[in-house]
C-alpha cells in the first residue's frame, strides 16, 4: 500500500518526499489542473526540479491534468501531457476521455491513472476505462461505503487508490454546477469551488454572515469559529431543520482506523488531499500516515491508531474534527 501525498509547491513536494511519501501528485499553473490556485503549482522549471528531487530519493511524481478540456482549445491539455512525458513524470492523472484517448495513442508507454474527477464509482466503469485507454490505476470518489470499495477491488485488475485524509467533496468532484452557478466560475478550470473574490463577510446584528456570490452560506454566533464558506458545507433551513448542515459538515475525512481493512481488501494506495495546503501541513500529515501504514503492514492484527497520530491530524483537520465520511454513511 503506497502513500500518495499532495504537492502544491516545490517546498511542499520536498516535505512530502522527506517525510515518507511513496509518490507526490501535483499540477501545472493553468486550467489543466483542478487545483489551479493563485500562487501555487508548478511551471516547467519547478516541475523539473521537483522530479529530480523526488527521483533522487526514490519517490515517484504524478502529474494531475485532471480538468476537462475546453472545446475551443484541447491543444492546451495535449501540450501539457506532452510536456509531462518529456520531463519524465511517472504517471499522469486524467479524467477527460478525449485526453485519455490522446495519451494512450500518442504515448503508449505512459502510465495512466483515472482521476477522481472521472467519478468512476463501480468496477464496470473502471474496467471500461481500462479496456478503452489502458488505465492502470483509478482513484475512487469519496462517496462509497467500505463494502462498496471492497466489491470494486475484487472485480477489477486496475489498482485502486482511495482518499485517506483531508477535505470532503459530496459528489461531483470539481465539476460542481451549483458553485459554478453561484460564483460564475467553473470549478473545473478555475481551480476551486469557492473562489476568494466571490467570498464576502458581513457583521450583522444576527451574527457574522458568510456569503458566496451574494448567497448566504452561514451565520455564526459570537462563540463560533467561522470556516471558509463552501456551498456544500453551509448551514441552511431545510424543512423542519433550521440552520443545519443539510449536505456536509465542515470536517475532514480520516481513515486511520480503517487501514487494516483497506490493506486486507487490496487497496493499492492511500491518497492525502490538500494541494492548497502549506508545506508544514504536508509534512505533518505525511509523517503520521507513513508511521501508520508501516505499523499496519508490520502487524495488521495488532494495529490501532495511536492517540498522538489522531491528535496531530485533528490539529490540521477542517473544524479540528474528523469523520469516516461515506465509508460509514447510510445515505448515498
Amino acid at each position: 500500500m503506497d502513500l500518495i501525498c499532495p504537492a502544491g509547491s516545490l517546498a511542499a513536494l520536498k516535505q512530502a518526499v522527506d517525510h515518507g511519501a511513496n509518490a507526490v501528485y501535483l499540477g501545472l499553473r493553468d486550467a489543466t489542473n483542478a487545483r489551479n490556485f493563485a500562487g501555487l503549482n508548478f511551471d516547467q522549471a519547478a516541475l523539473a526540479s521537483g522530479l529530480a528531487y523526488a527521483h533522487a530519493r526514490g519517490c515517484q511524481v504524478y502529474l494531475a491534468i485532471n480538468t476537462y478540456a475546453q472545446a475551443a482549445q484541447p491543444e492546451r491539455w495535449q501540450q501539457a501531457l506532452d510536456q509531462a512525458v518529456t520531463l519524465g513524470v511517472d504517471a499522469v492523472i486524467l479524467a477527460d476521455p478525449g485526453l485519455l484517448r490522446y495519451a494512450c495513442q500518442r504515448h503508449p508507454g505512459l502510465r495512466l491513472h483515472l482521476s477522481v474527477q472521472g467519478s468512476a464509482t463501480n468496477f464496470e466503469a473502471i474496467n471500461f476505462y481500462q479496456r478503452q485507454f489502458g488505465i492502470v490505476r483509478a482513484v475512487l470518489p469519496r462517496v462509497l461505503a467500505l463494502e462498496q470499495v471492497r466489491q470494486v477491488v475484487q472485480k477489477t485488475s486496475v489498482e485502486i487508490e482511495v482518499f485517506g485524509f483531508g477535505s470532503l467533496c459530496v459528489m461531483v468532484e470539481g465539476r460542481c454546477a451549483l458553485s459554478s452557478f453561484v460564483t460564475g466560475e467553473s470549478p473545473n478550470t478555475h481551480g476551486v469551488c469557492s473562489p476568494a473574490k466571490a467570498v464576502r463577510w458581513h457583521e450583522t446584528p444576527s451574527g457574522l454572515e458568510a456569503r458566496l456570490g451574494g448567497v448566504l452560506i452561514d451565520r455564526y454566533g459570537p462563540d463560533e469559529n467561522a470556516g471558509y464558506p463552501t456551498l456544500c458545507k453551509g448551514r441552511y433551513d431545510v424543512a423542519e431543520r433550521a440552520h443545519d448542515y443539510a449536505i456536509e459538515e465542515p470536517t475532514s475525512l480520516n481513515t486511520l482506523s480503517l487501514l487494516p481493512q483497506l490493506l486486507q481488501m487490496g487497496v493499492r494506495a492511500i491518497k492525502i488531499e490538500g494541494r492548497q495546503r502549506s508545506p508544514a501541513y504536508v509534512a505533518q500529515v505525511t509523517q503520521v500516515w507513513r508511521a501508520a501504514i508501516d505499523a499496519c503492514k508490520a502487524q495488521p492484527q495488532h494495529y490501532r491508531p495511536r492517540g498522538e497520530w489522531l491528535a496531530a491530524l485533528d490539529a490540521v483537520a477542517e473544524g479540528q474534527q474528523h469523520t469516516l465520511g461515506a465509508y460509514q454513511r447510510a445515505w448515498k
